[in-house]
């Protein structure tokens, strides 16, 4: 309504829109200044009630030791009371008679003393008052309430001081060695690497490359020493993938090895060939896309291989193999070829050894189509200086005899494992034959004897030997542990005329599982006396008459001893191992495989 003024009236007013909290609170009669006015005012009562609180703290104080000065008659009847009950039940307690027994003979050992001693620092329960034994402030005692040096009760400001200095006067706890890194150094030692130190910086780089591969774009003027170790270290990750293998490519190398190809196809073969073209030694592993795409590039582009070194390409045809060694073989000078179960006849050997006149190094391993015949075209390698078969046919004695009558004489290096059939003759003619070996590799035989090994060793014009791997060479009867009345294999005069012949200048020998030798001729080998200079790594697995005293005198026999292999040897227990070798399943050997020090005991 508009009066005569012309204005409004108050009451019909107009107002803005209004939120619903807003229209809450007026029909409730509730304003923001109230609520205001009710905050300020409860925390002023909270001020005043925490300031009467420390007045009445202190009165109490006060008219408690008013009281105390005060004390009637009556009142000081009945505290003694109290007093003497409290000191009747202490003596009936067994911590009472503890202290009593504890005391005795002593000038305060007096039951009495003992008694009110305890009564008076007996600890208040939670709710009493207490003063604090630093500061001498008045609180209340609850369950958390701390002790303090002297056995007083502690107020909570001197707690939380008394707990901070304990933690700065704790000493600082050693750092728990990873799982990683203990999972990592047990692989060192298998691998026979013991590092007492820190890395070299060269190794370092070389691992911080391989962590961050993904990101490198490509490795410069690396040498190729450290090229090869980049690749063992991706390969044994397995993050070799085409885009990896780059790396690896350049056109003024000659050499790549990449130890793990199963992420690589055909084409990647092909591209190595194309980048590298002057590529004349080539290694590798688990090439199962290499096929005959990528010999018809070798081919056609006229590369020169000298050293091919290729594992588990089964994908390449026998057709395709000898098309190699006839038109390529002549350049050939290493070849080294593991399982093979599709290819590699021995027609197909016919042809390596018709087109391969220099090779120097052939080795054939797990070929499952190689047999009798193969051998007898492998003695027509005219150069061969390194021989190393592994093969899954059985061979005659008489053919293996006729190949090492044949090369023996220029060879450097001989490797037969698992040749079941071979007998004493094989062993006659390496004996008669091969004078200029550095390497031989005899493994997984029962027909060899005892007196064939020391015939072998015996008076042999071959200079010692620097590699022996004779493990597996034993009787096959496990019913009969000693083996029969002539030893079958590798047993104590053989390996006492192996190390007669050989000791000198030998480095790495294994003649695990070569049961039927003896603890006495252990003993003489190793007696501490006779000294094995160069021999650096020993496997002695599956010897259950090792103990610890032969290992000891290992130890002291061979100086630059760096790697022991023992498994199942449970006599030896308890030894110390010197710095810097790696004793490698052992697992009741002391804590530490690798301890510091000499070796310390008797032998």
């Amino acid at each position: 309504m508009i009066d005569r003024s012309g204005r409004r009236a108050p009451n019909n007013r107009i107002r803005g829109p209004q939120s619903a909290l807003t229209d809450f609170l007026a029909s409730n009669n509730i304003s923001a200044v109230q609520i205001r006015d009710g905050y300020e005012r409860r925390r002023r009562e909270a001020q005043q009630q925490a300031g009467d609180d420390a007045d009445a703290n202190e009165q109490a104080v006060e008219e408690k030791e008013e009281e105390e000065r005060a004390e009637t008659a009556e009142q000081k009847r009945k505290r003694k009371r109290r007093e003497v009950q409290t000191i009747a039940k202490i003596k009936q307690s067994k911590d009472f008679k503890r202290r009593k027994a504890d005391k005795e003979g002593e000038p305060d050992g007096d039951e009495d003393d003992i008694a009110w001693d305890m009564y008076t620092k007996s600890k208040p329960l939670p709710g009493q008052l207490e003063n604090c034994e630093i500061c001498e402030k008045r609180f209340t005692v609850t369950a958390y309430s701390k002790t303090g040096p002297d056995g007083g009760l502690l107020c909570a400001k001197c707690s939380k001081e008394q707990e901070a200095e304990k933690k700065k006067e704790a000493k600082p706890k050693k750092q728990a060695v990873s799982r990683d890194k203990r999972r990592q150094t047990q692989s060192n030692l298998l691998d026979g690497i013991v590092r007492n130190g820190p890395k070299m910086l060269q190794e370092l780089c070389v691992e911080k490359v391989a962590d961050n591969i993904n990101d490198v774009d490509e490795f410069g003027d690396l040498p190729p020493n450290l090229l090869d170790r980049l690749s063992q270290i991706l390969s044994r990750r397995r993050v070799i993938s085409s885009r990896t293998m780059d790396l690896f490519l350049r056109s003024d190398l000659d050499t790549v090895a990449i130890y793990d190809c199963g992420k690589l196809e055909t084409d990647d073969y092909i591209k190595i060939f194309s980048v590298v073209p002057n590529l004349s030694t080539l290694n590798l592993q688990c090439a199962g896309q290499f096929k005959d795409e990528v010999f018809n590039y070798i081919l056609e582009r006229n590369i020169t291989l000298r050293h091919l070194q290729l594992y588990a390409a089964n994908l390449v045809s026998d057709v395709k193999w000898r098309e190699f060694f006839d038109k390529r073989g002549k350049y050939l000078e290493t070849l080294k070829l593991s399982w093979l179960d599709y290819s590699m006849d021995d027609e197909t050997v016919a042809h390596l050894a018709k087109g391969c006149p220099n090779l120097k190094r052939l080795k054939m391993k797990k070929c499952f189509k190689v047999g009798e015949q193969a051998f007898e075209v492998i003695g027509s390698l005219g150069n061969l200086e390194h021989l190393s078969l592994h093969l899954i046919q059985p061979i005659a004695c008489l053919y293996i005899v006729a190949l090492i009558n044949t090369v023996g004489p220029k060879l450097r290096t001989l490797s037969l494992e698992k040749f079941e059939h071979a007998n004493d003759a094989v062993l006659e003619a390496i004996h008669s034959h091969c004078a200029q070996l550095s390497k031989f590799r005899f493994t997984e035989n029962d027909y060899c004897t005892d007196a064939g090994f020391v015939s072998l060793f015996t008076d042999w014009i071959n200079p010692p030997l620097t590699f022996i791997d004779l493990s597996s060479n034993r009787d096959l009867d496990y019913t009969n542990p000693d083996g029969p009345k002539e030893p079958v294999g590798l047993a104590s005069e053989g390996f006492k005329a192996l190390m007669k012949h050989s000791g000198s200048r030998l480095e790495r020998l294994n003649i695990s599982s070569c049961r039927h030798i003896t603890h006495e001729a252990f003993s003489k080998v190793f007696d501490g006396v006779k000294q094995y200079p160069y021999l650096k790594d020993i496997n002695i697995s599956l010897l259950t008459k090792i103990d610890t005293t032969i290992v000891a005198g290992m130890f002291k026999s061979c100086p630059r001893l760096t790697k022991l292999t023992a498994f199942a040897c449970f006599n030896v227990k308890d030894v110390i191992v010197p710095t810097g070798v790696a004793l490698i399943g052992v697992p009741n050997a002391q804590d530490t495989i690798v301890q510091e020090g000499d070796f310390v005991g008797e032998l």
